[in-house]
């Protein structure tokens, strides 16, 4: 079984792949993080689950230039869950700058899906693969300063109560209930009060200007890892209704990755570097809607 797509009516657009095989019980160990589901990466060229790597309250992974990957999400509740999913600050689905209001995968309860690609169509998707980050999609398309990160966003489905049916009663028994009503307390007869409405969240200020960059600061650029537009592939999905229970996430999961050498440059792998780590945001844009990821620009 597979994850779905979201129908665009409900603003939540979810696919589900037909062509790939959905897992259950995983033999291998696993390493993911999160509450609601577990979010794992997977070297595909190797089937080796990346190790995690705690530091500062931020988790990391180190990925493998030129290696293709697979997000790998496991729904650990017995409801479905929508997870809006983003790679480089870019939505995996509609190739939007990321924000939780878009577009996303449905999961049904307990199931466990491998997300290996940016969604092409409804038949396709381009490859994840670890590239330099002047190669990857985000920068081929004008957004790098948030190259480096892989967010999960996840939302619980609202429930509607069952419909009750009321049975006809006698004519004594409707009056006997309008002598209640009208003996009821001011306060039992007040409608109960509505919270207000949840307010969208707010979008990250813009980046200050910079001066120009030194060629220092060029160089590591060039040596960070981001996550290309690589080979299609085939992954068949279909779409299905999901209405969200909050329009803020119940859960979302974080994970930067770079190249090992930079991690252990950093501090990070072991966690004793005095370096600084570029944090780039999981959903840095807003809620424009959009179906699919685009092609990034020619050379």
């Amino acid at each position: 079984m597979n994850p779905t797509l979201p129908c665009p009516t409900r603003r939540a657009m979810l696919m589900t792949s037909v062509l790939g095989a959905a897992l259950s019980a995983c033999s291998s160990p696993s390493l993911a993080v999160g509450h609601h589901v577990g979010v794992d990466l997977i070297d595909r060229d190797t089937g080796q689950v990346l190790e995690v790597y705690q530091h500062r309250g931020r988790t990391y992974v180190a990925g493998r230039p030129g290696a293709r990957y697979a997000i790998r999400i496991s729904n650990r509740s017995a409801a479905r869950i929508l997870a809006v999913t983003a790679v480089d600050g870019v939505n995996v689905v509609s190739g939007q700058t990321a924000a939780w209001g878009q577009t996303g995968y449905v999961f049904a309860p307990w199931q466990t899906y491998e997300l290996t690609g940016w969604r092409k169509s409804d038949q396709q998707v381009a490859a994840f693969e670890f590239t330099a980050l002047p190669d990857s999609y985000a920068a081929r398309t004008g957004r790098p300063l948030d190259v480096g990160v892989i967010g999960v966003a996840i939302f619980r489905e609202k429930l509607r109560p069952p419909v009750v049916q009321m049975l006809p009663q006698a004519r004594d028994e409707r009056r006997a209930d309008r002598m209640d009503s009208n003996a009821a307390s001011p306060a039992a007869a007040a409608a109960p009060s509505q919270a207000p409405p949840a307010s969208p969240p707010a979008s990250p200020p813009a980046p200050s200007a910079t001066g120009k960059a030194s060629a220092e600061m060029q160089e590591a650029a060039r040596s960070r890892l981001g996550t290309g537009h690589g080979e299609r592939e085939d992954s068949r999905v279909s779409r299905t209704d999901f209405e969200r229970a909050s329009s803020t996430p119940n859960e979302i999961i974080s994970l930067q990755y770079d190249r090992y050498e930079n991690l252990l440059a950093a501090g990070i792998i072991p966690a004793d570097g005095p370096q600084r780590v570029a944090r780039p945001r999981p959903f840095p844009g807003s809620r424009d809607s959009a179906l699919y990821v685009p092609d990034p620009p020619r050379y």
